[in-house]
């Protein structure tokens, strides 16, 4: 696809859906043609993303589709579903950062949502996280982003996983994720006088992304998640039991196999300074990923790392980078950013 590939944000106003305009305006081969709001139809980009004050758009109502090649959709869960036909019409690739084609079968939707009412849809879905799913994205039309939290999980135990240590094994993933997962409208729980010094279990068991780390490893985790004290950020600690403890050299083994050649991901494990483990504030503002490791020999316990910017790697960065990867462009056009130090809550 040539240079100037135009495209679309469905949802533009809220937090995903102004990270994806601040890609794309910077991005080398995407030209933004239309954002779209219902609350804020005719207002500029800027009057509500002041970082994005110098782009030359204003929202639209998203019953004015215009015919683009790509649709990124940052519209909340249950949106897409009930309007893909219409966004299949306006554009030749629709990219939809919500939950609504990450699984796989109408039955998981029961379980874990509250049902699906496209399922003859659920088969077009190409799960965005290249790492994982790279193969099958060039030439998707129809590309769901995956999770912040199971993609912070995923990563982290995608080597594992890879090397046989899962088989069998037992796995518990804590994850901490910072206010922006809840979007721009995340209601009184994400409030700053309510977020502000936390470290509060919001689901310590039966997380809605269980799902996808279910079907994109093939192992059942326990799951909890906690609200905590920042704005950007998802940190994943794994704890996996395995049948046979690994050695230190097979875990290194195990994850430079799965990850020297990837751009986005860097091993960090044990190394030297403060930070010496993955760590969301090292990353964020970034499309990158950290992942680590320690092994405990005493307890037979592997204690797998990573950590992301959910609201770039766990959102908008990875629907760029697998639409990247779908187009055929270089894989890190728009995503070179480097990450911020010192920065404060990120």
């Amino acid at each position: 696809m040539a240079e100037g590939t135009t495209a679309t944000v469905v949802g533009g106003s809220g937090f995903a859906g102004g990270e994806l305009l601040r890609l794309l305006a910077g991005h080398p081969d995407f030209e933004v043609a239309q954002a779209t709001s219902r609350e804020y139809a005719n207002k500029t980009v800027g009057s509500v993303h002041p970082n994005l004050r110098d782009l030359d758009l204003r929202f639209t109502p998203p019953t004015d589709l215009e015919s683009v090649d790509v649709l990124f959709a940052a519209a909340p869960h249950g949106v897409a579903m009930d309007h893909l036909d219409e966004w299949q019409d306006a554009a030749d690739t629709v990219v939809d950062l919500s939950a609504d084609f990450r699984l796989e079968t109408e039955s998981q939707y029961d379980e874990w949502y509250d049902g699906h009412s496209a399922p003859e849809y659920l088969d077009d879905g190409v799960y965005a996280l290249p790492e994982l799913s790279r193969g099958d994205l060039p030439g998707a039309d129809l590309i769901a982003g995956g999770g912040c939290n199971a993609t912070a999980t995923i990563l982290g135990l995608l080597p594992l996983q890879e090397a046989g240590l899962l088989d069998d094994a037992h796995v518990v993933v804590d994850v901490k994720v910072g206010s922006s997962e809840g979007g721009a409208g995340g209601g009184p729980a994400s409030s700053h006088p309510e977020r502000s010094g936390v470290v509060r279990p919001y689901a310590p068991t039966g997380h809605r992304h269980e799902a996808e780390i279910e079907q994109e490893l093939g192992l059942s985790v326990s799951f909890t998640a906690h609200a905590v004290d920042m704005v950007r950020g998802a940190s994943a600690t794994c704890h996996v039991f395995p049948e046979e403890t690994p050695s230190t050299g097979d875990l290194w083994s195990a994850y430079r196999g799965t990850y020297e050649d990837e751009p986005f991901v860097d091993i960090v494990a044990g190394g030297s300074g403060v930070y010496r483990y993955p760590e969301p504030k090292a990353v964020a503002g970034t499309n990158g990923a950290e992942v680590g490791f320690e092994l405990d020999e005493d307890n037979d316990r592997i204690v797998a790392f990573s950590a992301i910017d959910n609201m770039m790697k766990g959102s908008a960065g990875q629907a760029v980078h697998a639409a990247n990867v779908a187009l055929g462009f270089e894989e890190s056009a728009g995503l070179d950013q480097l990450g911020l130090h010192p920065v404060g809550s990120p």
